[in-house]
């Protein structure tokens, strides 16, 4: 059983607005659309949005599909926030996917491409390998030095385990108030590997105005 767990509790500090639920098409907010794409994606059974009650509201969905979807409040950091949809996942859950709801452009192909390299590993992963020049700065933002970009990747999501990989994990995060900023660095605590998976698809974090704008002309061409 394949559970998601999407996690948009953030305040959108450096965005400036709740880019959550700023519109992308039809009016229709970014957060939704996170959402939608899970809903069509069969092997779902279920939901957990991570986010205020108010936020929510104004993009509900459980009329639109048969999949049970649930709405809990998230925590000070992102990990409290997933820990707070872990402890409310069902107790048939085998697999869950932590996805940010500011990704709304990742597509039904790329998650079940990562869900079944998950049932392979026990933990997968979008990514995408670095592609372009790195430089390491100092605090005036000057370039001091270049970086290999070999084996160099960054992350996206949806990140799926096994849910009692994952849960595992974050025992241990919980116990010794780590502070991780996705499910791979929890993973890492108790000496557990992810695959990669090279995301097949146009999948950004929506953090920037400039990134929303982008995102808006995607799904205009796209539909």
């Amino acid at each position: 059983m394949l559970s998601v767990i999407i996690v948009a509790a953030g305040n959108s500090r450096r965005m400036g607005f709740d880019k959550l639920l700023a519109p992308l098409t039809k009016s229709r907010p970014v957060l939704s659309h996170s959402i939608e794409r899970f809903l069509s994606v069969e092997e779902v059974r279920e939901i957990i949005i991570v986010c205020p009650g108010e936020r929510y509201a104004q993009c509900s969905l459980e009329h639109l599909s048969k999949t049970p979807i649930k709405r809990v409040d998230g925590g000070a950091e992102r990990h409290h926030s997933v820990r707070a949809g872990l402890d409310a996942l069902s107790p048939d859950s085998t697999y869950s996917a932590i996805h940010d709801g500011a990704r709304p452009l990742v597509t039904p192909d790329a998650i079940l491409t990562c869900y079944e390299k998950a049932k392979e590993t026990g933990a997968a992963t979008l990514a995408r390998p670095a592609v372009e020049t790195i430089k390491r700065a100092n605090a005036s933002q000057q370039a001091e030095e270049s970086v290999s970009r070999e084996n160099l990747w960054f992350m996206e999501t949806p990140q799926i385990f096994s849910t009692e990989l994952i849960k595992k994990a974050y025992q241990v995060v919980e116990k010794r108030d780590q502070l991780v900023t996705d499910e791979v660095s929890a993973l890492q605590l108790i000496g557990q590997q992810t695959t990669l998976v090279n995301s097949p698809c146009f999948n950004p974090k929506i953090t920037y105005p400039s990134d929303l704008k982008l995102a808006q002309k995607f799904l205009t061409h796209d539909d």
